[in-house]
């Protein structure tokens, strides 16, 4: 004999809800309002950055300053494996009268280089890394759902919700401001 469970299930929606705001703070309020109600917000598109927005979105913290300093480590040994090869071993040069047999001794020479090749390669390699982990690359589509983000409003985008929280999410839409919603 075959034993079905018998919990109530919800039956999840296929619609994706768009709210547009024109004030960040009535935004910043409702993205806090929906995830105190539990209510799963899939990403928020903004004109400019809402300080405090990726707090109250539960984003964590980026990795990308962990690897901007690996890129301007990495710089900084190319940089100096280069200099110590040209300068020193290749083809030693009196220059001001700096020896050209140590490393060491002409490293006050070199400081500025390598600095300057360590804040090259982090920038670089830092801007890559976004744009590779962003995915935001030549011939890839559009993600935006609605142009006029770009612009001067703000919008927050929630999708696959059950019925209580399709009804709970309006509620809460409405109540904090939002200047349009639309259902798709």
């Amino acid at each position: 004999m075959l034993v079905r469970n018998q919990q109530k299930t919800t039956k999840k929606m296929s619609k994706v809800i768009h709210a547009l705001y024109d004030d960040d703070v009535k935004l910043l309020d409702c993205v806090k309002e929906l995830r105190s109600n539990e209510i799963h917000i899939k990403d928020v598109y903004s004109p400019y950055p809402v300080h405090g927005l990726d707090v109250a979105m539960g984003i964590p913290r980026t990795r990308l300053a962990i690897c901007a300093f690996i890129y301007a480590m990495t710089g900084l040994a190319a940089a100096a494996t280069m200099m110590w090869y040209m300068m020193i071993v290749d083809w030693p040069m009196n220059i001001g009268g700096k020896p050209s047999f140590s490393f060491i001794q002409n490293l006050p020479a070199f400081i500025p280089i390598l600095f300057e090749a360590s804040v090259f390669c982090a920038a670089h390699g830092i801007v890559l890394t976004f744009f590779l982990r962003s995915w935001i690359l030549p011939g890839v589509s559009n993600k935006n759902p609605d142009p006029r983000t770009t612009d001067d409003l703000h919008l927050v985008e929630l999708v696959d919700l059950d019925d209580n929280e399709l009804s709970e999410a309006m509620k809460i839409l409405k109540k904090s401001g939002a200047k349009e919603i639309n259902e798709k």
